[in-house]
């Protein structure tokens, strides 16, 4: 029998968007299945109200997913006007629905010059904040390439949200802003969709290199929300501040500091499958929690849909429910689905 109960209200950080443009261009330019997936998703403003009604979602900030806007190594000019036309019309769902929609502009990186015009831009149109994958064609973020762009987003204190995607290697050795060819960095590619693992590699891998490059300590006015509860990040935490300093050579991260920038300017979403057991209370979440002291502060529902379907969404809603039950107060979860988003949005 279906449950029939109404969920707790929320507001969904993790929420994904594909305009009529978007998707003929995603079809024309070899991205049919992306990431492996069997299809791209449909999706309409009239689906999205449907699964916000259903999973009882007050709010969604929209996002492009990956593979992002910019589709084709080397061109630039599609990238720019994509991203412009992705952007455009998310701010023009948020003026037409201001307390339904917010959105997390894309960038046509790894194109700076173009980006830091698109930052401008977008940034005036009611953006709420930027949503950057977790590489451009091999240009991770932390990267020096990137460096000027995140310099602007600390400048005007945004928000970014971070998307997996997939892995792969830049080849070109011209130094040019994108590159003109890359290298899938997905050995199992073949077998298995990317988003089944590749996505929680590719988030730790980024994630990291943001903490070793210095950029997060540089840029102290950043937020960040790390996607799928933080992906395969947190058993990598304890090593890559552990390592530092027995392997003379990098840069020397200390607990304090990086559990402090976690605090501070770390966001993680509960998009995916991080309940397990019968009431849901462990798993990858319990995990995250209570092995490395992530608080309830720094928790953000998200849905993924369309990419995780409406009937899912609210199936995953009721998972949930039941876990974070089993972990948080009343209080706490109320923090959780709305507050916590609250607080993040009102400081943009």
């Amino acid at each position: 029998m279906a449950e029939t109960f109404q969920l707790p209200q929320r507001i969904d950080t993790h929420s994904h968007f594909l305009p009529p443009e978007y998707r003929e261009e995603l079809a024309r330019n070899g991205h049919k299945n992306p990431d492996g997936m069997p299809a791209i998703p449909p999706w309409s403003l009239e689906s999205h109200l449907e699964m916000m009604a259903e999973a009882n979602v007050s709010k969604s900030i929209l996002s492009i997913s990956s593979p992002g806007t910019h589709l084709v190594p080397g061109d630039d000019v599609l990238a720019r006007r994509l991203s412009r036309s992705c952007n455009a019309f998310a701010a023009s769902l948020k003026r037409a629905h201001p307390s339904k929609f917010g959105f997390w502009a894309s960038l046509p990186l790894p194109d700076v010059h173009a980006a830091l015009e698109e930052i401008d831009i977008a940034h005036a149109e009611g953006a709420d904040g930027f949503c950057l994958l977790t590489n451009f064609h091999g240009h991770y973020l932390g990267s020096k390439h990137l460096q000027p762009v995140f310099e602007k987003l600390n400048q005007i204190k945004a928000t970014i949200f971070i998307h997996p995607t997939m892995p792969c290697i830049a080849c070109s050795s011209s130094g040019a802003a994108s590159s003109a060819s890359v290298i899938n960095a997905t050995p199992l590619g073949s077998q298995h969709p990317i988003p089944l693992y590749e996505f929680l590699f590719d988030t730790a891998r980024a994630v990291t290199n943001l903490f070793l490059s210095g950029t997060i300590s540089r840029c102290p006015d950043i937020r960040l929300i790390i996607p799928h509860v933080g992906g395969a990040l947190p058993p990598i935490l304890s090593r890559f501040i552990g390592f530092s300093s027995v392997i003379p050579g990098g840069p020397l991260m200390s607990d304090v500091e990086v559990r402090g920038a976690l605090a501070r300017q770390c966001y993680f979403d509960l998009a995916g499958f991080v309940f397990a057991g019968d009431e849901g209370g462990s798993g990858q979440l319990a995990a995250l929690v209570k092995g490395y002291n992530i608080g309830y502060d720094r928790l953000l529902y998200g849905s993924d849909f369309p990419f995780t379907p409406g009937p899912a969404v609210r199936n995953f809603a009721v998972r949930m429910k039941n876990g974070l039950e089993s972990i948080f107060s009343e209080e706490e979860r109320r923090e959780i689905y709305e507050g916590n988003a609250v607080k993040l949005l009102s400081s943009q």
